[in-house]
């Protein structure tokens, strides 16, 4: 048997050669890695989510005039809010009608900053804190609130607004905290306090899966009624199969909908199996929202300015999804002191 010799000056400090496997590569092995930041990984997410949204709203009709504008979109999410909402979006529609092409490039350029702000390490913070001021404010300008008060924010359609769950996100990804939770949105409020976010966010969609036109099948049908116009054949087809289960089943989903919130709304207390097999089913329902209903916010057929609700919501289950042991973080393995030479016994 030849064996091969190993070359000592090509070693990294430190590292030793390995007879059978040969010389070292010089990184460490496999379980000593430190573990993927989660938390980091779900704020590139958020990320990429506001770069969308900038490059969307470079889209041409959003810098012209009139109904088929963006200033036209703006005005049809001011009627049928109380007064005092009302007067205050159609106070920005018409900034946005008068200036089309600096209100526009000024939103898209603060969207862009966001999305590389939160990308940068360095910018995370001041980025996420820009986010939730700016995400408040479209929620309220130009999502009319997202048309609460207007009685048509069921789920199905993206209520209560998908640009809530942006400022949301931020809050729960904020920078810091304690990286041994059970899971990643309470790294930084506590497992307390994202607990009873989750409560609220879930108790509120299943409110809103009941009320106004949440459970009217005519007007969940007209919900996807038309939407077909401008979008891939396979999207088309699904709209039609929508739109026909929400005429005569529209109700029965509604409630079941409600049923599939208040279950997840749950899910927290529960041990962390039948937590994972509630979010799974949870996601699954949204993820089906957001196709076939909210037709991946529009984006396919031009004439969208988000993703819509859908791909939020599930971005935000995935933040409580229970951490097993093998994705936990994992300290830093101890340094190995140098070992003393015992005397021999006599």
């Amino acid at each position: 048997m030849r064996v091969t010799e190993v070359d000592d000056s090509r070693m990294p400090a430190g590292a030793e050669a390995d007879p059978v496997a040969g010389p070292p590569t010089g990184r460490p092995p496999r379980d000593l890695r430190p573990p993927r930041d989660l938390q980091r990984t779900f704020q590139l997410v958020l990320a990429t989510v506001w770069l969308l949204d900038a490059v969307l709203q470079l889209q041409p009709f959003m810098f012209t005039r009139g109904s088929n504008g963006f200033s036209g979109m703006l005005n049809g999410f001011a009627t049928g809010n109380p007064g005092w909402i009302d007067h205050s979006i159609s106070w920005n529609a018409s900034n946005v009608y008068h200036h089309p092409i600096l209100t526009n490039s000024l939103f898209a350029l603060i969207q862009f900053l966001i999305a590389f702000g939160i990308i940068s390490k360095r910018t995370v913070k001041p980025a996420l804190a820009v986010s939730i001021v700016w995400a408040l404010g479209v929620w309220w300008f130009g999502e009319g609130l997202g048309t609460v008060f207007q009685g048509g924010a069921t789920p199905f359609g993206g209520g209560p607004g998908g640009v809530l769950f942006y400022a949301l996100l931020a809050v729960l990804l904020w920078p810091g905290g304690v990286s041994d939770r059970p899971f990643v949105a309470a790294r930084t409020v506590g497992v307390r306090a994202a607990k009873a976010i989750w409560v609220v966010v879930w108790g509120l969609l299943a409110v809103l899966a009941l009320v106004g036109s949440g459970r009217s099948p005519q007007a969940l049908h007209d919900l996807v009624a038309g939407l077909d116009s401008g979008q891939p054949g396979w999207l088309a087809h699904v709209d039609k199969l929508s739109a026909a289960t929400f005429l005569h089943h529209g109700t029965t989903l509604a409630v079941l909908l409600a049923v599939v919130c208040v279950a997840t709304a749950a899910s927290v207390f529960l041990p962390p199996p039948a937590t994972q097999v509630i979010l799974v089913v949870a996601i699954g329902v949204f993820a089906l929202i957001w196709v076939a209903v909210q037709n991946l916010g529009g984006i396919l057929a031009g004439g969208a300015t988000d993703p819509n609700s859908g791909l939020l919501v599930i971005i935000l289950a995935l933040t409580y999804w229970p951490l097993t042991v093998g994705s936990t973080p994992i300290s830093a393995p101890t340094a190995p002191t140098p070992a003393t030479e015992e005397a021999p016994a006599p």
